[in-house]
């Protein structure tokens, strides 16, 4: 048995996204069919429509998002049908090197779906199998997913909020907390003031910062930065950061420096602008012709870690909860990251906005009664 449902698929690079009829097979062994009421606009899924990961078209785009499972595989214990998740990508294994040692965050064979979504009839490429963004694939009406994929959490967070805890928000935040293992009186710095970089300072925030300083080229992001708890804010397109850092930092530079562009001059000034001893976290994803020269006195003499964050170094299981809690109590205030809500039509026009920068977040919404 299956269901056909619409949803938005990158049908080759470049081209613009469309909405189609979408076959949803069954959940398998294993497997949790979800039905999705919202699905943050990622800048992963402009990367994916542009052949910017791999070129496995069609992708069947979207992965920020939250739902209600609908039905679940053989062998499922994790959730049932009614339970209210929110979808993750890493969903740790147990049983690989990395789980064994204690860290499962950073897992080396995390679980996805067996079965593939597939183009329906009526399409001429009927019967295709489509390649779900992030092993999600979730700007559809139901998606398949492993059920590792599904995380619980607490149903009175909104869906347009909780979803954004499947990517972006949880990437910034773990950056910060997790990877960069931000502390009370610690100063941070942060490159690149988009959806990640501002849960990088909301983080910074919540786990104690005294000063924590945005840098950005755009004096609007600037402005929201502030709203998310950054003391001072730095546009490097007029101002030399690494000074500007160093000089709101005692002259020294910050304890931790999040780079959350992926770029090599940015994560130049990341390096420079740290204090001795200090922190970098990479949380920006670099394309892979992007390379990177530093004097390797520099690298030793300096000291401190230089460290790449996958997913912020996440525990969906940990992590998703005691975020939504937060949340709820109104500590993190994952409604400021909403910039509107729009339908799975308007994927398009959401990245064209993306590319001028104006907005935090585009987020589809599935159930109309949600959608503002």
């Amino acid at each position: 048995m299956s269901q056909t449902v619409k949803g938005v698929i990158a049908r080759s690079k470049g081209a613009e996204v469309e909405v189609v009829d979408i076959v949803v097979p069954d959940p398998g062994p294993g497997e949790a069919v979800v039905r999705v009421e919202a699905c943050g606009v990622c800048h992963t899924d402009l990367h994916y429509r542009e052949g910017g990961i791999n070129d496995d078209f069609p992708f069947l785009l979207g992965h920020e998002a939250a739902g209600t499972v609908e039905a679940v595989g053989e062998g499922v214990t994790e959730v049932e049908p009614g339970d209210y998740v929110v979808l993750n990508w890493r969903a740790v294994c147990g049983q690989c090197r990395a789980c064994a040692k204690g860290k499962p965050w950073y897992c080396f064979a995390t679980h996805n779906a067996t079965q593939r979504m597939t183009l329906a009839d009526g399409d001429p490429m009927a019967g295709t199998e489509l390649s779900p963004a992030l092993g999600i694939g979730a700007f559809i009406e139901k998606t398949l997913v492993h059920a590792g994929q599904c995380t619980k959490v607490d149903r009175e967070a909104s869906p347009v909020a909780a979803g954004l805890l499947g990517c972006g928000v949880m990437a910034g935040f773990g950056a910060a907390v997790n990877t960069g293992n931000v502390t009370r009186g610690d100063s941070v710095a942060v490159i690149g003031c988009g959806g990640v970089g501002n849960a990088a300072i909301a983080g910074a925030v919540l786990a104690g910062a005294t000063t924590v300083i945005a840098v950005d080229i755009d004096d609007r992001k600037l402005e929201g930065a502030r709203r998310f708890g950054a003391t001072h804010t730095v546009n490097s397109k007029d101002t030399d950061p690494v000074e500007a850092v160093q000089a709101l930092t005692g002259g020294h530079g910050a304890d931790v420096v999040v780079e959350a562009v992926g770029r090599p001059e940015t994560y130049r000034q990341a390096f420079y602008a740290r204090d001795l001893a200090g922190t970098v976290v990479l949380v920006g994803v670099p394309t892979p012709e992007m390379e990177i020269t530093l004097p390797l006195l520099d690298v030793f003499g300096r000291g401190g870690a230089l460290k790449s964050s996958w997913y912020g170094d996440c525990l969906p299981s940990r992590d998703f909860p005691m975020l939504i809690d937060l949340y709820r109590q109104g500590r993190f205030d994952l409604d400021a990251f909403v910039s509107e809500t729009i339908g799975l039509g308007d994927v398009e026009a959401a990245f064209d906005k993306m590319h001028g920068g104006d907005v935090l977040r585009s987020v589809v919404v599935l159930d109309q009664e949600e959608k503002a």
